[in-house]
């Protein structure tokens, strides 16, 4: 039996012994990364403030936006479970890099550029969700209704290290 399922996988494409999609019950971690039955899962192409992260409102008040952004997809998720994660890449970090879509079929990543939760970033994306970050930023919505340090820049500062964005 053994040398059957042995060959069963020689026989396989490459791409059927990828990293296969995951799907599951999704604890969130921060706005753009989720667990998902122990698989850690970063949203492709789209960056969230940290959940230490703090940004000014429209009327310059301080509020804790990354906490804000993580709050938004928990909600978000919980409304339509299971989060079902497609499998793009790892990263450096051996995450599992995705694009996730609710059960209702709704794509997590768009919905949190589109609500101000999250940043289009092109370098990933490939300008993916640029238009929904500028109706987000049109409309004022989520981090686009103040002041904010873009995530990548937060991260360095606080790691004292070159920015990657």
């Amino acid at each position: 039996m053994k040398r059957y399922a042995l060959l069963a996988c020689l026989l396989l494409p490459p791409s059927a012994l990828a990293d296969p999609a995951v799907i599951g019950r999704a604890s969130v971690v921060d706005g753009d990364t989720i667990d998902i039955s122990g698989e850690r899962v970063r949203l492709n192409g789209v960056d969230a403030p940290e959940s230490w992260q703090r940004c000014e409102d429209e009327a310059g008040q301080e509020y804790r936006c990354g906490k804000e952004s993580a709050e938004a997809l928990d909600d978000f998720l919980a409304a339509s479970r299971p989060t079902r994660c497609e499998f793009i890449e790892r990263d450096r970090n051996k995450r599992f890099v995705g694009i996730c879509f609710r059960a209702d079929g709704t794509n997590v990543n768009a919905w949190m550029v589109e609500q101000g939760h999250a940043m289009d970033w092109p370098r990933y994306s490939n300008y993916a969700y640029a238009s929904l970050q500028k109706a987000a930023h049109d409309a004022k919505r989520g981090i686009w209704r103040g002041w904010f340090v873009l995530p990548c820049d937060a991260r360095a500062a606080r790691g004292k290290y070159q920015r990657r964005c």
